[in-house]
């Protein structure tokens, strides 16, 4: 009974252990930035566990030397919208393939599921175009109308459908003999009893649509357009790579990030879970 104790003990303290030394792995890179972020530009890789001289002008240099607060608010006003664009058609789409059935239903749920295997490099050129003869080259449209239809948009579909075909539906067969359309009911009961995948879904989202950088550097040509990701590469030209300047701009975009997950990691969790199944 002992051994099995002593076993038990030792498999634990291996098993946090190894968390451990991966935890820390892991945010070592994130403390580097913060690190560098305070540091002299002669003392990028000279270590030292408290920066000297500890430079909060670094930070100041950035927003006097870029319009730091258009590309944060092109990122998120970006964002919001892609958002929200993806949770109301996706979860349209999910209600229609989770409740209503009609024919060949899952051979379309199957072929929209299929294009997200598609890389996004296969039809860039086809879509540049596309949105030059719309004349949309050097706006936010493009950054804003691809997601929603194309990756972020099939897998809002995907995790609203995974959460529709979990609630009862006893609740839509009541619904309607009290006379509820279909869009009723989704707005009134089946989009209130998502508030789970909706969570989720705008965590995912959210992420995907801030850190987004390929999409921004094939549509935007104008400094005043871009996004935070796509401004970054401003601290880089031929010369070389102000690294503090770099590291304060991108803890500065890492921040709402580690707000938004630091508050919503319980859904963030069970959106990993629950995309994988019923």
């Amino acid at each position: 009974m002992k051994n099995k104790k002593k076993n038990g003990m030792f498999t634990k303290v291996l098993f946090y252990g190894v968390l451990s030394f991966i935890s820390i792995v892991m945010i070592v890179p994130f403390l580097w930035m913060i690190n560098t972020s305070f540091k002299d530009s002669t003392k990028i890789f000279v270590f030292q566990f408290i920066p000297n001289p500890f430079k909060w002008e670094n930070y100041l240099q950035v927003l006097e030397s870029t319009p730091f607060h258009l590309f944060y608010f092109n990122s998120l006003y970006i964002a919001i919208l892609v958002t929200a664009g993806t949770i109301f058609l996706g979860s349209l789409a999910g209600y229609a393939f989770a409740k209503l059935k009609f024919r060949g239903s899952s051979i379309l749920f199957l072929c929209l599921l299929s294009t997200m295997m598609i890389p996004v490099e296969v039809i860039t050129i086809p879509l540049f175009l596309f949105m030059r003869d719309l004349g949309l080259i050097n706006t936010h449209v493009p950054l804003i109308a691809i997601p929603i239809l194309g990756p972020a948009g099939v897998f809002g579909v995907f995790v609203m459908r995974q959460f529709f075909l979990l609630v009862p539906t006893e609740l839509e067969e009541a619904a309607k003999l009290d006379g509820c359309s279909y869009f009723r009911i989704y707005w009134n009961i089946m989009l209130p009893l998502a508030k789970p995948a909706v969570a989720t879904l705008t965590i995912f989202t959210f992420l995907t649509s801030w850190n987004e950088f390929y999409e921004p550097l094939i549509y935007i040509n104008s400094k005043e357009l871009m996004t935070l990701p796509l401004a970054l590469a401003l601290f880089t030209d031929e010369v070389g790579t102000k690294w503090e300047l770099l590291m304060s701009a991108s803890v500065m975009a890492t921040l709402p990030l580690l707000i938004i997950f630091f508050f919503a990691q319980k859904q963030f969790i069970e959106g990993v879970a629950m995309t994988g199944g019923k």
